[in-house]
């Protein structure tokens, strides 16, 4: 991968972060994606102003398209809901943001920037919908040509079981009917995320694949179309 602003990748640190700033810019934040980093605001400001930690993991976590599993009981309760794309994409992030999840890092800031990613056609959300139009689910990322990068996903407790994975189930959907090489980045994998087929690859590896798949023409993302499963 060439070197970009974030600097050569064979000269990271092998652990995050590999990068700090004190802004979050749109550019910054594409090109960030494009050199296979993503920001997170620190905890506190640091000196001179630092506001962002930039990460690159050295494991990775991706779901293969074909690695997606979906039990019996996923399959039946998807049936249950309707599914839309880029309908209420700072809803859906709002809804992440959520501060009584745990570890929530979606500020203000970052919804602000990422809707302007959406308002470009550089970020993209899942919206899940019950029979009575609640938004009872979703999940949003940055899409730049072949990659989806799956930045968080939420369900409503009370109307929305399993709403998130059915999200998750469309989009693995849709980017499969795009056809090519595709690369579904979710930053971190967990026990969770792991159940659901992701699994880790090294640094080195997963530049490789986005060097890849950035050229790929990205997958039609038709926000007036409503699927149901059957």
């Amino acid at each position: 991968m060439p070197s970009s602003i974030f600097g050569d990748p064979e000269e990271w640190p092998p652990q995050d972060p590999i990068g700090l700033s004190e802004d979050l810019t749109l550019p910054l934040v594409v090109e960030g994606y494009r050199s296979g980093v993503f920001p997170m605001p620190v905890p506190r400001e640091l000196p001179h102003g630092i506001r962002f930690a930039w990460f690159c993991p050295p494991q990775r976590g991706i779901l293969p398209l074909t690695n997606l599993r979906i039990t019996r009981s996923l399959r039946k309760t998807a049936k249950r809901y309707r599914v839309s794309v880029d309908r209420r994409f700072t809803e859906v992030m709002t809804r992440c943001a959520d501060p009584s999840r745990d570890g929530s890092w979606i500020t203000d800031e970052i919804v602000a920037v990422y809707a302007g990613l959406h308002e470009r056609g550089l970020a993209h959300s899942v919206e899940v919908w019950d029979d009575h139009d609640r938004l009872v689910g979703g999940l949003y990322g940055v899409g730049l040509g072949g990659l989806f990068a799956g930045e968080s996903m939420f369900h409503d407790p009370e109307h929305g079981r399993d709403a998130s994975k059915v999200a998750l189930i469309r989009l693995v959907e849709l980017l499969t009917e795009a056809g090519g090489e595709r690369l579904l980045d979710v930053q971190w994998s967990t026990p969770h995320l792991a159940s659901l087929g992701v699994v880790e690859v090294d640094r080195a590896d997963y530049l490789a694949r986005l060097d890849r798949v950035l050229p790929v023409s990205p997958p039609m993302w038709d926000s007036t179309r409503l699927w149901r499963y059957s």
